[in-house]
């Protein structure tokens, strides 16, 4: 997708921010609503619920942790409580599809298949459907206006704090955030001497992205009841081979976009940590918050 700004609109159903909602795009036809399962009746009774369309069904699932399931109907409401009844790990029901009915079942097959693929290849978390999906035979038309409808999706799900979909992994950066005065991207470090951690980072994009060889501590050593879960962040890279065994450490097999400096260093670090103090302009002693003071006096 394009870097063009876009609107989005999210509206709370019943005015609670933890119980339904819908999600549009301002110029796209798609409509995504999504409930917690103990309104599922609620959200069934909607006429979107009736609707052609893919849905996704997030929760835990016993002994695997963070789980979804990917799904398509011509009716989105009986496929999902055939899964009321036959699935009990799901808490969140997210339903795909358009405010016209327009989508038909080539179409959501397509988009089926799309899903599942990209939640398997990101890989954080179990995917209950047994195997992937087959991609329909549409025509190249077709194709195009599935994947531009998909990048909508792809951008609406974080939004509404699904993340399954969304790539954190980054290939070598291009020099497109820059620097102001050396016209390179700002490249931080974090050093920690006694454990023989070395890490490095650049600013990109309004991303915090650990560079592939970095080292991390080995194990998480903070506290597990921190409200951030950088402690839970820990162990899913770890999981999903992102950090490696390395020696008495780990390493960072690929380039990992953190939101903030503060998750990028309590990674590294095993334990919560104040980021920009912590991380450092390479090559001199200026902390991130006193390169970014002097970037927002400029």
């Amino acid at each position: 997708m394009n870097s063009k700004g876009r609107s989005l609109e999210l509206f709370f159903i019943d005015g609670k921010p933890d119980g339904m909602l819908t999600a549009e795009v301002f110029g796209w036809t798609g409509h995504v609503l999504t409930s917690p399962r103990i309104q599922l009746k609620a959200a069934l009774n909607r006429k979107e619920a009736s609707f052609t369309g893919v849905y996704i069904l997030i929760g835990e699932a016993q002994g695997s942790g963070s789980t979804i399931y990917v799904g398509e109907g011509e009716d989105m409401k009986a496929r999902i409580r055939s899964h009321d009844a036959g699935k009990d790990w799901w808490s969140q029901a997210i339903l795909i599809t358009t405010s016209s009915n327009n989508l038909n079942k080539a179409h959501v097959k397509y988009l089926e298949s799309r899903l599942v693929e990209t939640a398997a290849s990101i890989g954080k978390v179990k995917l209950d459907n047994g195997n992937t999906p087959l991609r329909p035979s549409l025509t190249e038309a077709a194709q195009a206006n599935m994947e531009a409808f998909l990048e909508h999706v792809f951008m609406v799900l974080p939004a509404i704090r699904v993340d399954c979909f969304l790539q954190d992994t980054r290939p070598s950066a291009a020099p497109d955030a820059q620097d102001s005065k050396s016209g390179q991207p700002p490249k931080f470090e974090m050093f920690l001497k006694r454990e023989g951690i070395y890490a490095t980072a650049i600013l990109q994009e309004g991303e915090f992205i650990v560079q592939a060889g970095s080292d991390a501590r080995k194990e998480w050593i903070g506290d597990t009841t921190d409200k951030t879960s950088y402690w839970k962040l820990h162990g899913e890279l770890v999981d999903r081979g992102i950090l490696q065994p390395n020696g008495s450490n780990r390493r960072f097999t690929q380039n990992y976009a953190f939101s903030s400096t503060s998750a990028a260093g309590a990674v590294v670090n095993g334990r919560s940590t104040a980021g920009p103090i912590t991380w450092k302009l390479e090559g001199t002693r200026k902390t991130y918050k006193e390169w970014e003071a002097e970037q927002l006096s400029e």
